[in-house]
């Protein structure tokens, strides 16, 4: 919310907003040109313009601070509890706005809103040669908003947007917004805005296919330098808000990792990077006093597994990368299946951490790293507190996403089958060296400082609990490609002398695993579903935004208006 600390709290309804009600009721019978005017305000504007630079500073805008209060009561008026509630999935009878926004349904009308969203998304990462030139707008919460609310009261907008090449042009600024705010604690609201609205087009298949478009580095972002795709892009930022992020993003880890796990099976080549960062986090969370502190870490690991299983059996050819890191960390998995589970070795991990470690993981923990700007909080200023983020089980909903045995022939001629091995070599009895470019390096699991949840109150681990996930764990997939694989590879190590990690990767790139894997499984698509949690957070964040942006001039000071309270923490 801003750069401002606040703590918004809504009170209890009373009822229906009587001003809102009228603006979206049949009362207003200027309600259909009231909201084609709002919706042109917002995505004609232009605040480029002639595109002189500098023209921001020798004339006035006036249409800007329109722009803005157009778009702010356009999401009041969308809020459909706000406006008596909404009667079905097809619009509020009570609420015109939402009635309209519906109903549109011409592709040119939908072009339209997708370019203003898109053009104004884009506006604050425009990169100038001649500093400052180009004006900047600062609405990008409330387009969030309002982004949110076309996608959900307009199906057909949502999978045009999915269908057009145009949805990175809002994934790339909502990534940009996610990496640069993960460490503000006065921004955790846009943090969530942003994943809701990735976790809502992760649901559809044409999102991940999209992913796989090479990505340009056109905005200034503080990532690793990489050569690859949208989808590197994800996970790599997604890596950085896990490690490096506020304590308090951590209620959507299993959001995050619920994305990967939508997009996985689409994603037809990772880079390095993205699949080092994946691994990284497995590592992290596999560690035992992470699975062991609190009772559902263990979930964030199946999700894991799930992504990488989902590469392997359907992604497979392309994504040597993975498979490369997979191999070189193979102990990581082989810990997993030998977790512990007797309530001494239970405790020894739990107690195991050396004193070292606290200050290792406060290096990395979000929760002390300072904001994007360098400058330490004032703990004078208000805190901003939010609804509670719903779990993601009351989120979303399964549904199957696995070709139908009729489409498999036709997947497998697109190169979307499973891999095969030409053939198998004997398990050799010699190990990899040092030298070796696959050899096991230490790795500290800092991460996992970052990521771990507070352990719960009298949260005390049993062997019976530990073996009810456990026996569960997904493994079988990738502990059969480590054992076909790995013998191949030491033995061309060996018999080559190998320290390069380019011969090893040209000769993933050439085998094939079909017919020594298990069954491909069903692909699982978790899809956003609407609740009451997220209504709730979507309404307290957005009263929120626009009061923040409405402290100057300070139209609330000395009115009647009761929008919600403000506490002093």
């Amino acid at each position: 919310m801003q750069d401002q600390h606040e703590d918004v709290q809504t009170p209890a309804r009373r009822g229906p907003n009587r001003w809102v009600r009228f603006f979206t009721s049949s009362e207003n019978r200027h309600a259909l040109p009231l909201f084609t005017s709002l919706l042109n305000l917002v995505c004609a504007y232009d605040p480029v313009g002639i595109g002189l630079p500098y023209n921001h500073l020798l004339f006035n805008d006036k249409r800007e601070a329109l722009m803005e209060t157009a778009l702010q009561i356009l999401i009041v008026t969308l809020d459909h509890d706000s406006a008596a509630g909404r009667a079905d999935d097809e619009g509020s009878p009570d609420n015109l706005f939402i009635n309209y926004l519906s109903r549109i349904h011409r592709e040119e009308d939908f072009d339209f809103i997708l370019k203003g969203f898109t053009r104004l998304l884009n506006n604050p990462l425009t990169q100038t040669y001649l500093p400052h030139s180009t004006k900047k707008v600062h609405a990008h919460q409330e387009l969030l908003v309002f982004f949110w609310k076309c996608c959900d009261y307009n199906k057909k907008l949502l999978f045009f947007v999915l269908k057009s090449s145009e949805v990175l042009q809002v994934t790339v600024p909502i990534l940009y917004h996610l990496n640069e705010c993960r460490a503000d604690p006065a921004r955790v609201g846009l943090m969530h805005i942003g994943v809701f609205i990735l976790l809502l087009l992760s649901g559809e298949r044409n999102f991940g296919v999209r992913l796989n478009k090479p990505y340009t580095a056109a905005v200034a972002m503080d990532v690793p330098v990489f050569s690859g795709t949208h989808g590197d892009l994800l996970i790599i930022v997604f890596h950085k808000i896990i490690t490096t992020g506020h304590q308090r993003l951590q209620p959507l880890f299993d959001c995050l990792l619920t994305i990967l796990v939508n997009v996985s099976p689409y994603l037809k080549t990772l880079s390095m990077v993205s699949a080092t960062k994946l691994l990284h986090l497995l590592e992290a969370f596999t560690t035992p006093w992470f699975l062991f502190s609190a009772p559902n870490n263990h979930h964030l690991v199946f999700f894991l597994l799930e992504i990488f299983n989902n590469i392997i059996q359907y992604q497979f050819d392309g994504n040597s990368n993975l498979v490369y890191t997979i191999i070189r960390k193979r102990q990581v998995f082989h810990a997993l299946a030998n977790l512990p589970t007797d309530h001494g070795a239970i405790d020894k991990s739990l107690s195991k951490r050396s004193k070292s470690e606290p200050s290792r993981q406060a290096s990395l923990d979000g929760s002390r790293a300072p904001p994007a700007d360098g400058l330490l909080p004032d703990p004078t200023l208000l805190k901003a507190t939010l609804a509670a983020t719903p779990r993601i089980d009351s989120m979303t909903e399964k549904e199957s996403a696995h070709p139908q045995p009729a489409n498999l022939a036709e997947l497998t001629l697109n190169g979307v089958a499973p891999f095969r091995v030409r053939q198998q070599i004997p398990v050799t009895r010699h190990g990899l060296g040092p030298g070796s470019p696959l050899s096991q390096r230490s790795s500290a699991t800092t991460a996992a400082g970052a990521a771990a949840r507070p352990p719960a109150e009298r949260w005390t681990p049993s062997g019976q609990w530990v073996n009810s996930w456990k026996n569960k764990l997904p493994l079988q997939t990738i502990m059969r490609l480590l054992q076909v694989l790995v013998p191949q590879v030491e033995k061309i190590c060996i018999d080559k002398g190998l320290t390069d990690e380019s011969e090893i990767l040209k000769f993933l790139q050439h085998g094939t695993l079909v017919g020594l894997l298990p069954v491909p499984h069903p692909i699982l698509i978790r899809k956003y579903q609407a609740n009451s949690g997220t209504t709730l957070w979507f309404r307290t964040y957005m009263w929120g935004v626009i009061y923040l942006r409405n402290v100057e001039p300070p139209i609330w000071f000395d009115t009647e208006v009761k929008l919600f309270e403000i506490q002093r923490m």
